[in-house]
């Protein structure tokens, strides 16, 4: 449906906007199968992954689920607030010299009328840029999270409410990083994009979640990760009941999606906000709330049964194992050496994609020059996002015939 168009005037041509409007399936409530359960975290934005509920009430988990990490681009959100809170004080300062004027009642001839006409408008570019950037994150992860459903088939995702969890004495630190995380935005954008492919947006409550294991509900223990001894912070989860052992952030979506599914014919919607949401968890469909560990598949017998092949040996390496030659003198060309041509003296900045938290507190004093996201190197080179990468579900949605179409 096509509306009224609406008219504008843009470099002396006028222009007219025509709206439309256009069916989306309905978003319902129960009923579903296969689902996709979102984990918030703080160095990793979101954590997701999908699982299946069966008809016998058993729930597996599809896939080893994925992750959208945002390091790089939260370092440099933190440097803009440092930024901007420096701007502010040095404001206050001027006011306060001022007298407690405003910029409008400063005499022509005042000293500080340019430095803080100057001041005050680099607070407004400062604030531009840290609106645009939150919302350009918040669009890139609401993206991908409902572009993970798209590609497992699922009718419903489960998105952890944190309002109820809030980090109270905390401490300033986390409490500025919590709030930096712009989860309200990313909630927002993932309703408006997951509401024109039918997909349902629940939010599932959060208590417990990290806590208890997804495949037991036993109390877990938080301790460093095997592969990360050094870094700070408890991110590996073991489970001593049952033996499981991960990330804690891979089995909190499990628990959240589990928790939804069980919990569907609890599902609400908010009268002030057209959200739907699972206010509390009931016992008895919490204790059902489990993942069931698939079957691992059976390997191969790999026993001998006959001698070895023999390998001829080559008279030379591999192409991309072999050196290049020396230049030789004069225009002829020589063969690159592997996929990098050898006359680029260094790979793009899109190459090093391996940004850290590290990169906040990177020291801007003495002849160390800071990179990444310190300087600003874009958005795109420092959110990095896991493919979907999930097994196979049949669409149950019929296909049409368009035979039928072609014929006539």
């Amino acid at each position: 449906m096509v509306h009224l168009p609406t008219l504008r005037l843009h470099q002396g041509q006028v222009r007219a906007d025509l709206a439309y409007s256009h069916a989306v399936p309905m978003a319902r409530c129960v009923g579903h199968r296969v689902a996709l359960g979102v984990d918030w975290g703080l160095n990793t934005l979101l954590s997701a992954g999908a699982v299946r509920l069966h008809d016998d009430g058993r729930i597996t988990a599809l896939g080893s689920g994925g992750q959208f990490r945002a390091a790089g681009v939260l370092a440099k959100q933190h440097r803009l607030r440092r930024q901007s809170e420096k701007l502010h004080a040095k404001n206050a300062r001027h006011q306060r010299l001022t007298g407690g004027r405003a910029q409008r009642d400063l005499t022509p001839n005042h000293p500080l009328e340019h430095r803080q006409a100057l001041v005050q408008d680099e607070i407004h570019r400062v604030n531009a840029r840290r609106a645009n950037l939150g919302d350009a994150l918040a669009w890139s992860a609401a993206r991908w999270a409902v572009d993970q459903a798209i590609a497992i088939s699922a009718t419903v995702i489960y998105l952890e409410d944190l309002r109820s969890m809030e980090a109270r004495g905390m401490g300033r630190t986390m409490n500025t990083r919590l709030s930096q995380t712009v989860r309200g935005q990313i909630a927002e954008h993932m309703r408006h994009l997951a509401a024109e492919t039918g997909i349902t947006v629940v939010s599932v409550p959060a208590r417990g979640t990290s806590k208890h294991c997804p495949n037991c509900l036993s109390p877990l223990r938080h301790r460093k990760a095997p592969d990360r001894p050094t870094t700070s912070g408890w991110k590996w989860a073991l489970c001593p009941g049952c033996g499981w052992q991960g990330d804690r952030d891979q089995g909190a979506w499990r628990r959240i999606a589990a928790r939804g599914l069980t919990h569907q014919a609890k599902t609400v919607a908010e009268r002030s906000t057209p959200t739907m949401v699972i206010r509390a968890t009931v016992d008895p469909l919490e204790a059902r709330a489990v993942i069931t560990p698939t079957l691992p598949m059976a390997s191969r017998d790999r026993s001998k049964t006959g001698p070895t092949r023999h390998k001829s040996t080559r008279p030379t390496p591999r192409r991309r194992r072999t050196p290049s030659p020396t230049g030789p003198q004069g225009p002829a060309g020589k063969r690159p050496e592997g996929r990098a041509h050898t006359d680029r003296t260094r790979l793009p900045r899109a190459a090093h994609r391996n940004q850290g938290v590290t990169t906040i507190s990177t020291p801007t004093t003495g002849r160390h020059r800071p990179r990444g996201a310190e300087l600003g190197a874009g958005f795109h080179l420092h959110a990095h996002a896991t493919p979907p990468q999930w097994e196979t579900v049949p669409d149950p949605r019929p296909t049409p015939d368009h035979s039928a179409d072609q014929r006539r």
